[in-house]
């Protein structure tokens, strides 16, 4: 999901991703490094997976990806990236908006997003749905911008404080009947991508197991 982009609306992206070549490093983002790179792999859902680079990083390491985005010009590079890694049978490309799409529940080993930062119908609803979409003993992976005084208006990469959440506001959309291992806080960008961005804001990160007991 692109954060250079200071418009919200969805036609907005598609302008985005073809003003470059490649708009972002391809590099997986930082906190999907830490909190992934020792799970093992299983079936994961990269939602708004944007060029794919957390979606190819995971099929890497034999993880079997829904990689789901509303850009279809991002879907697309991202898929040619895929089969030039010989990561074409790893990764299914899925374009649909999230303010609406509901994921199959209880389908994923791990769920992860990035920086869902556009308008939503209902974003608690969302949630809800990205959630409910992990299957028993898996992991959910939120990463937002962290709001605040220090998202001022000089970034290039600044959006309405209106789109952007914590990780806090997502542990309050989840049970904890079903989820009672929840940590979130609050942890540094990767220092490359905040100079390419031109955005030192931290990530707000939510890290969240569903319990085994779910039926």
């Amino acid at each position: 999901m692109s954060e250079l982009a200071s418009a919200v609306d969805r036609g907005s992206y598609d302008e985005l991703y073809r003003s470059a070549p490649a708009v972002w490093s391809g590099r997986p983002n930082r906190q999907l490094v830490v909190e992934v790179g020792d799970l093992p792999p299983g079936r994961a859902l990269d939602a708004g997976s944007g060029e794919g680079g957390d979606a190819l990083w995971l099929a890497e390491r034999g993880w079997q990806v829904t990689a789901v985005d509303f850009s279809p010009v991002a879907l697309d590079r991202g898929g040619k990236a895929a089969r030039a890694r010989g990561l074409g049978d790893r990764i299914e490309w899925v374009h649909a908006d999230l303010d609406g799409w509901s994921p199959p529940e209880g389908r994923f080993d791990l769920v992860t997003a990035h920086y869902l930062h556009a308008t939503w119908t209902d974003r608690a609803a969302m949630f809800r749905r990205l959630a409910a979409a992990v299957a028993p003993g898996g992991t959910l992976l939120v990463v937002s911008h962290l709001h605040g005084e220090a998202w001022g208006h000089g970034h290039a990469s600044a959006h309405d404080a209106g789109v952007l959440y914590t990780a806090d506001d997502v542990a309050a959309v989840l049970d904890p009947a079903e989820w009672p291992d929840v940590v979130t806080g609050t942890r540094d960008r990767d220092h490359g991508a905040a100079e390419r961005t031109g955005n030192p804001v931290p990530d707000s990160v939510l890290v969240a197991r569903r319990t085994t007991g779910v039926r």
